[in-house]
């Protein structure tokens, strides 16, 4: 419980920046087509657990929990999961959420495509509002699929924008 290791070196103002505007673009970009172009329909685009992802493909985008293939197949996966458990189970929620965030994380880990928001993603299915639940699979196309590629394509071009910055590591 003591601790091993040393903590991280502090980042630098140059990371910061990018990781500043590359997540205030990202984040834009879904957020803008969700409230201009979908805020009419019963269409979502924008979810909570994209925050996290930013964090990830913006902030720590050297590690390999914050590649395309983890945040494409850790949010397409645990969206799968979220939305089969929500089916199986509507109304014993504690179990729907329990399950979709367990067997969402084991099924990424057998997959190779761990990415923690990915936990959240699928706790989003069971406990959304009325409209998520209302997509049924459709939520792991919009919101999950597309933003998260939305996202991909901000991350791809704000980070290999400064030569100290390469994104990706690796693809699969």
């Amino acid at each position: 419980m003591r601790g091993t290791g040393k903590s991280l070196p502090r980042t630098t103002l140059c990371d910061i920046f990018w990781s500043g505007l590359g997540s205030f673009l990202g984040i834009a970009l879904v957020a803008v087509l969700n409230y201009k172009l979908l805020d009419e329909s019963d269409a979502v685009l924008l979810i909570g657990s994209f925050g996290a992802s930013a964090v990830l493909i913006f902030g720590a985008i050297s590690g390999p929990l914050s590649q395309p293939r983890n945040l494409i197949g850790g949010h397409i996966i645990s969206a799968l999961v979220g939305v089969t458990m929500m089916q199986l189970f509507p109304n014993i929620l504690w179990l729907a959420a329990a399950l979709a965030v367990s067997v969402a994380i084991v099924l990424m880990h057998i997959t190779r495509t761990l990415h923690p928001p990915g936990g959240a993603t699928a706790l989003i299915a069971v406990i959304g509002s009325e409209k998520i639940h209302a997509l049924g699979y459709l939520y792991t196309l919009i919101p999950v699929a597309s933003g998260a590629l939305l996202m991909l394509l901000v991350a791809l071009i704000v980070n290999n924008i400064h030569s100290k910055r390469q994104y990706p590591k690796f693809w699969w």
